[in-house]
């Protein structure tokens, strides 16, 4: 019984080149630098919504603060990852930090989901009995919110990494909540309409808890190690069928490590002895069809005729 590993690889067909690993270098830590910016900023920015919302008297202004409490979180992790992105796996982790983001990714959904709920219980009595909370200081709150997002998202607008670009994204929705902000305060300032302010909260928190139902759909059967939407194990299964020496597959699984990467595996029966030459062949076609499926690892083992599988799981 013999395995076949594989682990699909960043390398092209160029050769080697010192300058382009000293280039490449230095745009990954530029990167995680504007990320480590972003994320101390919208941090430190987050808690000064907090308290500018309970003396503004603004529940929208704690709504935001809630979103960009949460994207600080999400800017944590992508800093985070992008740090150790380069990392190797270990005797602890064998398939390396891949797998923390989910960990993360939950982390940030309870704690938007608890902050959420908790400004809906705010906010929706308040639009039966508004309160008319301090437009100018909204005003000043909102000025600095789209100052202060728009100078991270700026930053990270020019990088080319996709990780940048997605946390960019996400400082692009933090501005455009904070000018939503800027102007139901500056209506606020001239007409005594104060039931916008609660109304702009929920808009804001059903927001926010759309996207958190959004990550737990696309979490939980990472979680669950369900085969991912884009993946077709079944087609991939008769791909192996067709080839030479190959009697039939069992135990095909594929799974995701972060809802990313995915890994593949399965028990390979052939219908002869193979010879070296045969094997090394089988193995590169195995190789093959793993990078054009996308496949992140793949590990695959041969049962010769006669030979009982080892794995008797009945669900496999």
């Amino acid at each position: 019984m013999f395995t076949l590993s594989n682990r699909m690889s960043n390398t092209t067909s160029e050769p080697y080149r010192h300058d382009d690993h000293h280039h490449n270098g230095n745009h990954h830590h530029h990167a995680s630098g504007n990320i480590k910016l972003a994320f101390f900023l919208n941090l430190g920015f987050a808690f000064v919504e907090i308290v500018g919302g309970v003396i503004t008297g603004s529940t929208a202004i704690l709504a935001d603060a809630v979103h960009d409490l949460g994207d600080s979180f999400a800017l944590g992790q992508a800093w985070y990852f992008e740090k150790i992105s380069a990392g190797k796996s270990n005797p602890r982790y064998s398939y390396g930090y891949k797998r923390f983001s989910l960990l993360g990714a939950l982390i940030s959904t309870v704690v938007l989901l608890t902050s959420s709920l908790f400004i809906l219980s705010q906010a929706i009595p308040r639009i039966f009995a508004p309160r008319h909370p301090d437009a100018g200081g909204m005003i000043l709150l909102a000025v600095a919110g789209v100052t202060v997002n728009g100078f991270a998202m700026a930053r990270l607008s020019t990088e080319k990494g996709m990780n940048s670009r997605v946390v960019a994204l996400h400082l692009l929705e933090d501005v455009l909540g904070w000018v939503a902000v800027l102007v139901v305060a500056v209506i606020l300032l001239f007409w005594d309409v104060p039931v916008l302010d609660p109304i702009l909260a929920v808009m804001i928190t059903l927001y926010i808890l759309g996207g958190v139902v959004k990550n737990l759909r696309v979490m939980l059967p990472v979680f669950l190690q369900a085969v991912p939407p884009e993946v077709d194990l079944a087609v991939i299964t008769r791909e192996i069928e067709k080839l030479q020496h190959i009697h039939a597959v069992h135990h095909a699984h594929v799974w995701s490590l972060d809802g990313v990467h995915s890994v593949f595996t399965a028990h390979l029966e052939v219908n002869t002895l193979l010879d070296v030459e045969a094997y090394m062949k089988l193995k590169e076609q195995i190789r093959m069809l793993v990078e054009h499926y996308g496949l992140y690892h793949s590990t695959v083992e041969i049962e010769y005729p006669g030979e009982s599988c080892r794995n008797t799981a009945s669900d496999s």
